[in-house]
């Protein structure tokens, strides 16, 4: 079997919620509660927290995890994962965003096994959009797909756009923020040039598909809280509770 590490880069100076590593989630902090749940993936051999930041350094380590502290700045989370995976003997790369502490481990897996696929360099994940409040919100990265699978295209904006009238309604796809990389393609994604709809969607893995690579992207159907502002921790904590946690 394959190897493959998780990797979850981690900033505090987060333009929406600075600090939002660190924020507490019913008594832990987010950071800590996305490296949980990342450790009980099947198919992962380690978790690991890229940072620029000692305050999550030190989050994580009173948890038990394992943390890097960047050397330079990066671009994107992609960027400072590919740091760390030049020093790990590794197969597979995962880059999961910080701000998905409920992230069904089984997803990880999935995005795993997608890269067991000879042709498939990088995977990721969506889900149906089922609040269509989501459509328009920016925070809410949506994504088209084409008959195989791959990615055609991710944005903020609502994708496709759907006329009432066409008689060919489709599903919109919410993005789940995980990467998965061969570790050779995530040193070659790191080594690319940014490309303009990356960085005027601010959405890092469009400079894959700027550059002519594919992206394959497994249809979930779980739903579950990301953390993109302050409200969103008062809605995390509400799940917690109704679980008992």
């Amino acid at each position: 079997m394959r190897k493959a590490i998780v990797i979850i880069p981690a900033r505090f100076g987060s333009k929406r919620f600075p600090g939002k590593a660190i924020a507490p989630i019913a008594g832990l902090p987010l950071i800590v509660r996305v490296m949980q749940a990342a450790q009980k993936s099947k198919r992962v051999s380690d978790v690991f927290v890229a940072t620029d930041d000692q305050r999550i350094a030190d989050a994580i380590k009173q948890y038990g995890g394992k943390t890097f502290l960047s050397q330079k700045p990066h671009a994107t989370g992609s960027d400072r994962a590919a740091e760390l995976a030049r020093t790990i003997d590794c197969d597979y790369v995962v880059d999961l965003q910080g701000d998905e502490p409920f992230l069904p481990a089984e997803i990880i897996d999935q995005v795993v096994q997608a890269l067991d696929t000879p042709e498939v360099v990088m995977a990721s994940a969506c889900s149906p959009l089922k609040d269509m409040s989501d459509a328009d919100n920016p925070n809410v990265v949506k994504v088209v797909l084409d008959k195989a699978g791959d990615a055609l295209y991710f944005s903020r904006s609502r994708i496709p756009y759907l006329r009432a009238d066409d008689g060919h309604a489709t599903s919109l796809y919410r993005h789940i923020g995980i990467y998965g990389f061969r570790r050779d393609f995530l040193l070659k994604y790191a080594s690319l040039e940014r490309t303009p709809l990356e960085i005027c969607e601010s959405l890092e893995q469009l400079r894959a598909l700027e550059h002519g690579y594919k992206i394959r992207v497994i249809i979930v159907q779980s739903e579950f809280v990301g953390i993109d502002s302050p409200e969103d921790i008062a809605k995390a904590e509400e799940i917690l509770a109704r679980q008992g946690k």
